[in-house]
């Protein structure tokens, strides 16, 4: 399980994803920054939505880890799984298996000094 610290993490999203790294950012409004990452080192199996709200991380299912374990061939180092808000009637599942995972917490602006967008 995903220990957060304390603060306004209702709103997320995938920040960065390049090979070998993916980023979820958190705060209470990402429209100009974030102030805490979930990155995750050597990524094996995403199911993400590219924004969302209030997750509730949990454990993985039996079956969850099952079927990330038969689809990449090991067991992860670490395997994430939360239900959120995805703007539908229904919640968003989100699955995540990685070498590892780090939470970061500070502060990281989301456009280039000067004014123009990132």
């Amino acid at each position: 399980m995903i220990e957060l610290p304390e603060g306004s993490w209702w709103d997320w999203d995938v920040y960065s994803w390049r090979p070998g790294e993916l980023r979820l950012a958190a705060d209470h409004d990402l429209s100009y920054h974030h102030n805490l990452e979930l990155v995750f080192a050597d990524p094996l199996y995403v199911r993400c939505p590219g924004f969302f709200q209030d997750p509730v991380f949990r454990a993985p299912t039996p079956e969850e880890r099952w079927s990330v374990e038969r689809q990449c061939g090991e067991a992860p180092g670490v395997l994430v799984a939360f239900e959120a808000d995805g703007g539908g009637p229904e919640p968003v599942s989100g699955l995540i298996a990685a070498a590892s995972v780090e939470v970061r917490v500070g502060t990281v602006l989301r456009y280039a000094p000067g004014g123009g967008a990132k």
